[in-house]
């Protein structure tokens, strides 16, 4: 730190830290200012809930297409619009934040709203959530993004 050369820390504090683009696992972050910590993304996804895992459109209660992801394995359909996420990797514990939307494709149709399922609770290893479009009900959508914070 401080010269023109990478240096490697693991498991190391620095204590008066200067980071401008810090790669962590390879990941490059924006130019670093401040001192607040930098918390990175545990998990994401991206999926299509009107198709199965191969792509195939299918109201069934199969796996979704997952479109790109990050430390997601899958995501199963337990009904119309109700959902589980399951991470690659299990975090340490449940206590993380989750952001969702969906977006619909049709002009016209009432907002869809994401949440986390409610009747469940989420684990260090999954999660569910719910879609839901105003006045109509549980749906589901082409377009649903998850990401998860801890």
């Amino acid at each position: 730190v401080g010269k023109a050369t990478t240096d490697t820390l693991t498991n190391k504090t620095l204590t008066s830290p200067t980071l401008t683009t810090p790669n962590i696992d390879s990941a490059q972050f924006a130019t670093v200012s401040g001192t607040a910590p930098i918390y990175g993304c545990r998990a994401w996804v991206s999926f299509d809930a009107t198709r199965d895992s191969t792509g195939a459109t299918t109201a069934a209660n199969t796996n979704r297409f997952i479109r790109a992801s990050g430390n997601v394995t899958s995501v199963l359909k337990n009904a119309t619009g109700d959902y589980t996420i399951t991470f690659t990797t299990a975090l340490t514990d449940a206590n993380y934040a989750v952001n969702l939307t969906a977006r619909i494709t049709a002009t016209g149709i009432a907002p869809t709203v994401t949440n986390l399922l409610t009747s469940t609770t989420p684990t260090a290893s999954l999660f569910r959530i719910c879609t839901d479009r105003n006045g109509v009900g549980p749906v589901d959508v082409e377009y649903n993004f998850a990401s998860v914070f801890r």
